[in-house]
């Protein structure tokens, strides 16, 4: 018994009286710690004034005793952690344990939709059924090898998927530089089969006219923040960069879909 009492004087000496209390009268332990923090949207600012541009919003981390800021540098929006203190400030990827999904990816993302009202499409190729309600947005090179991959995947998606069309949007990269004149021939013929044969290094026609399709789309990128091919913006503006399989490429429109459904 006396030992005890000796280990509780012990506590109540580290934590003070009123820390001791919260473990089990009436401190954050009783409810949750929430309760008992806060932090607004001028708070945020301030502690964070020195490193962005600006604070878009606030709101409890999943980890617990963190808030998550978004925040913009740059003209991106990036997840910014602060702990309940507001001492420190965390920024780098936050992955849940059990499963490996990284959660400041998924912020990243959300952060960054972009409104697909304005990304025209009349100059787009059609690959689908024009019909089909789930409607992706593909920023392809006419000649990137990885653009050429998925283009077969996409094939496999609408050979399957008859509700999923894609619409292709031609983005020649600095690297390719045979492809800024193959994006016009394409566009003014509007033809997926010239596209089909610059995948498969057969010979493209020069253009058949003038367009401004291109130079106009490559500042649309630069505006969308869109750096490389191949890119899609799914229906609800997320972001999905790189090359990724039928299989990948169907399941990030179902999580699109999930996404949208939930914030309805």
């Amino acid at each position: 018994m006396r030992q005890l009492i000796i280990i509780f004087c012990l506590l109540a000496f580290v934590f003070g009286a009123g820390d001791v209390l919260a473990f089990g009268g009436s401190g954050c332990a009783e409810g949750s710690c929430r309760d008992c923090h806060s932090l607004d949207k001028s708070e945020a600012e301030e502690l964070l004034k020195k490193y962005v541009d600006r604070v878009n919003s606030v709101d409890y981390a999943e980890v617990p005793g963190l808030w998550v800021a978004e925040v913009e540098k740059n003209g991106r929006n990036y997840p910014l952690y602060i702990d309940f203190s507001k001492s420190y400030i965390i920024a780098g990827s936050v992955v849940r344990a059990g499963s490996g999904e990284n959660i400041t990816r998924k912020l990243y993302k959300k952060f960054n939709r972009v409104d697909i009202s304005k990304i025209p499409i009349d100059d787009a190729l059609v690959l689908g059924n024009p019909g089909g309600k789930t409607k992706v947005i593909v920023f392809t090179d006419p000649k990137c090898p990885y653009c050429k991959k998925m283009h077969d995947e996409m094939k496999k998606v609408v050979a399957n998927s008859p509700d999923v069309v894609f619409y292709i949007k031609l983005y020649p990269l600095k690297m390719h530089p045979q492809a800024y004149g193959i994006s016009k021939s394409i566009i003014c013929s509007k033809s997926m089969r010239m596209l089909e044969d610059s995948f498969n290094n057969r010979p493209v026609p020069e253009p058949a006219c003038e367009t401004s399709v291109v130079d106009n789309t490559l500042k649309l990128v630069e505006s969308l923040g869109i750096n490389s091919t191949p890119t899609m913006v799914l229906p609800g503006g997320t972001v999905v960069s790189g090359y990724k399989t039928a299989e990948k490429i169907l399941e990030v429109i179902r999580k699109e879909k999930v996404a949208i459904s939930s914030q309805k």
